[in-house]
C-alpha cells in the first residue's frame, strides 16, 4: 500500500527535474546568442584564434600592463620626487596616473612629506622616503627629478614622458637597481678619482676632492675604490628587495652624514649621486656599453652606437646646459626664437 501511495509523487518529481534540465539548456543557448550579439554591436572583440598574431601594447600602456603581472597580483610602483617651489611635477599625474606619487616640496615646512633638513639636494628626500617607508615599500620605486623637460633626461628632446614610457620594468625586476640613464656624457667612465683628486677643489660641483673621506663614513670598513663612475644624474629605480638588502640603520647613517656635513649641498649631493649605485650593489664603476644599456633599460635595441659614449642624436646636449625657456616649442637658435615671436 505504501508503495502505491509514493509512486505518483516520484513520477511528478522526475517530470519536474526533466523540465528544469530542458529550461537550463535553453537559457544557456540564449545567453550565448545574446553575448555574440552584444560583442558584434559594442566593438568587443572575440579572443583571437590560436596562433594569431597579437599586437604589442603601446609604450604608454607598458607600465600598466606590467603592473597587472599577466593576471597575477598587481605590483605597486611609486615615484619619489624632490621639488622646489619653482618646479612642477604635475605632469607625472597627467601621464602616469597608475603610479603612486610621493612629492616632497623641500621648501615647504607644512608639507605632509617631511624631511629633517633641506640639505644635499634630492638625496635628503630619497633617503627620507626609504627610511619612512622601509617596512611598507612598494614593489618598485622610481627616484626622479621634478621637471618634465631637463637636460639630464635621456631622450632626444630631454622629455621625461617618453623616457619613462620606454623604461623596462621587467629589467628592473631582474636587476633590482637600474640607472635611468645610459649616455656617458657626464659620469662615465671615471668621474670620481678619490685618491688622485683627494683634497682638490677643481670645480664647484665636482666631488672628487671630498669623496674619499665621505666614502669612509658612508661605507665603513669597505676599501675606497680607485675610480667611481656612473651615468649622471641621480635618477634611478630600485625594487623593495634591493633596497632592503641594506639595513634601515644604513640609510639612517647616510642621512645623518648628510645632515651633519659641512660640505656645500652641491658637493654632498654629488657625493650621494655617485654612491647610489654602490649602495644598491653595483661595482664602483657602473658604466655599461651604451648600446646594451639602451636596449635593456629602454627597449631601444636598433640604435647605432659608438663603443663608448653616444648613439647618434639620442643624446647630444652638453652637461649642465640650460634648456631655452619655452622648450621644446622654442629651440636653441635665434632663428627659432624669432619665428616663435615674443614670449608672453
Amino acid at each position: 500500500m505504501s508503495f502505491h501511495r509514493r509512486l505518483p509523487g516520484r513520477t511528478a518529481a522526475l517530470a519536474l527535474l526533466s523540465w528544469l534540465v530542458v529550461a537550463l539548456v535553453l537559457h544557456l543557448r540564449a545567453e550565448r546568442q545574446l553575448s555574440t550579439h552584444d560583442r558584434s554591436h559594442t566593438g568587443i572583440k572575440s579572443p583571437p584564434p590560436p596562433g594569431a598574431a597579437i599586437a604589442e601594447p603601446k609604450s604608454s600602456d607598458t607600465a600598466s600592463a606590467f603592473q597587472k603581472g599577466a593576471g597575477e597580483s598587481i605590483r605597486r610602483t611609486a615615484i619619489v620626487v624632490a621639488k622646489t617651489a619653482f618646479e612642477n611635477a604635475t605632469w607625472l599625474d597627467d601621464y602616469f596616473p597608475q603610479w603612486e606619487k610621493n612629492i616632497y616640496s623641500v621648501e615647504d615646512g607644512e608639507t605632509m612629506m617631511k624631511i629633517p633638513k633641506n640639505k644635499g639636494r634630492e638625496s635628503m628626500v630619497y633617503l627620507s622616503y626609504i627610511i619612512d617607508k622601509y617596512d611598507r615599500l612598494p614593489d618598485n620605486v622610481l627616484f626622479l627629478h621634478p621637471n618634465r623637460y631637463q637636460w639630464h633626461n635621456d631622450d632626444p628632446d630631454y622629455d621625461g614622458v617618453p623616457m619613462l614610457r620606454h623604461f623596462q620594468m621587467p629589467y628592473l625586476e631582474q636587476e633590482g637597481y637600474v640607472n635611468i640613464r645610459c649616455a656617458w656624457s657626464l659620469g662615465c667612465p671615471d668621474e670620481i678619482k678619490p685618491f688622485a683628486e683627494e683634497g682638490e677643489r677643481r670645480a664647484q660641483v665636482h666631488a672628487g676632492g671630498d669623496y674619499k673621506k665621505a666614502f669612509q663614513v658612508l661605507f665603513p670598513g669597505v676599501d675606497v675604490p680607485q675610480y667611481v663612475g656612473v651615468s649622471c644624474c641621480a635618477q634611478f629605480a630600485a625594487t623593495k628587495e634591493k633596497i632592503r638588502e641594506r639595513k634601515k640603520s644604513d640609510y639612517q647613517r647616510y642621512r645623518k652624514w648628510l645632515v651633519e656635513t659641512d660640505l656645500e649641498d652641491s658637493i654632498s649631493g654629488r657625493i650621494m649621486e655617485y654612491s647610489w649605485h654602490i649602495i644598491f650593489g653595483k661595482d664602483p664603476v657602473h658604466c655599461p656599453p651604451v648600446q646594451v644599456c639602451y636596449c635593456k633599460v629602454f627597449g631601444l635595441c636598433s640604435l647605432q652606437c659608438e663603443e663608448q659614449g653616444s648613439c647618434g642624436d639620442r643624446y647630444t646636449l652638453p652637461p649642465f646646459a640650460t634648456l631655452p625657456e619655452g622648450w621644446p616649442y622654442i629651440g636653441w637658435d635665434q632663428e627659432d626664437r624669432e619665428r616663435a615671436g615674443p614670449e608672453d
